[in-house]
């Protein structure tokens, strides 16, 4: 998983609160037994801690009654409860505008999450993947949340444009399976024992070039604008190489560059180093450092071959992989793969 980030949003839990509500469930009681103030989901710009989420969860849970009640939550979300990045998504000119958007910006409104994507073999490939350790009752609930949540989402987004697409879901099959029929053109795939811990989407690819059908050229312009300017609030924070790091583990498509997230804040290449400097770092340190840790990632994935990932890691071949990585790790990549595997046998 990706590092730990501190807060979250409240707005994610507010339509919580509104579900249950309209559900019967006594509020007060759940926010009492999860030791939240009473008015906490109705403050916008308030933060919740992972601990604070965890106990949420499971108060929510436990005195509904109802484990289905994530879908509930999933279902009451909009497009727009991601903030600005939601108003850029239904504007942008085309879906795969709108996806590569929601992939740059999306830790820096939902941090407990991360997303990644691809195209491969004519399909395009969506995933979600937890940033932060969490219960397993708080992750499962999240899951259930974000396979509905996303469904409305996409509906937003094409309308009866939408076509059938394939969700696998790494989560036990559960016994309100019924309710995903709710989700009309959606194929779930249940997966207990996948190497992942999360979602992933998998579409035709002709999807990227599909026009929302709330399109609109200036709208997308002014929102993106907005998107850059909530992205600049990370060179105030004084945790700029939190942010760079972040970016690097969730690229997709290749490793960005210096100058690539310099343009995401909207600053010069030499601007971007000096801050990572003021912070005793420097975007080499960090390219080095996320690159070793990906590649830790991927070789605990047996289906991913050696090649393959020395490619996707950036390297011109497999030598200067296997090299780069004995130099940090003291073993060779196929050395160390057979640790990981044997780990897990």
């Amino acid at each position: 998983m990706a590092g730990q980030p501190a807060n979250i949003p409240v707005r994610y839990y507010t339509r919580m609160g509104e579900v249950l509500l309209k559900a019967g469930v006594d509020l007060a009681k759940v926010l009492k037994q999860a030791d939240l103030g009473p008015d906490l989901l109705s403050q916008p710009n308030a933060m919740l801690r992972i601990d604070q989420v965890e106990a949420l969860v499971a108060a929510t849970l436990q005195i509904s009654g109802r484990p289905d009640l994530a879908l509930d939550i999933g279902y009451a979300l909009r497009i727009t409860s991601h903030s600005v990045v939601g108003y850029a998504m239904l504007s942008s000119p085309t879906v795969g505008h709108s996806m590569r958007l929601l992939a740059r910006y999306f830790r820096l409104i939902m941090p407990s999450f991360s997303i990644r994507y691809h195209q491969n073999h004519g399909f395009l490939e969506f995933e979600f993947q937890p940033a932060m350790h969490m219960t397993q009752t708080c992750l499962i609930f999240h899951l259930e949340a974000m396979v509905a949540g996303t469904y409305v989402a996409l509906g937003d987004l094409l309308g009866e444009q939408l076509s059938a697409y394939d969700v696998y879901l790494a989560i036990p099959k559960p016994a309100h399976t019924a309710r995903y029929a709710e989700m009309h053109q959606v194929r779930i795939h249940f997966l207990k024992g996948w190497s992942a811990t999360g979602i992933r989407l998998r579409f035709a690819s002709d999807i990227m070039d599909q026009r929302p059908v709330l399109s609109d050229p200036d709208a997308f312009r002014m929102a993106e604008e907005h998107c850059r300017a909530h992205a600049e609030d990370v060179l105030a924070s004084g945790k700029v190489a939190d942010w760079v790091a972040k970016m690097l583990r969730e690229a997709t498509d290749g490793i960005p560059t210096l100058n690539e997230l310099a343009q995401t804040l909207n600053i010069s290449a030499r601007t971007l180093d000096r801050h990572l400097a003021m912070e005793q770092t420097g975007f080499r340190t960090l390219f080095h450092q996320i690159r070793h840790e990906r590649a830790r990632q991927l070789l605990a994935i047996e289906r991913f071959t050696i090649t393959q990932i020395a490619y996707e890691l950036g390297y011109s071949d497999l030598a200067n992989f296997t090299r780069a990585f004995r130099n940090q790790e003291g073993i060779s990549p196929v050395a160390y793969r057979g640790l990981q595997l044997g780990k897990s046998h």
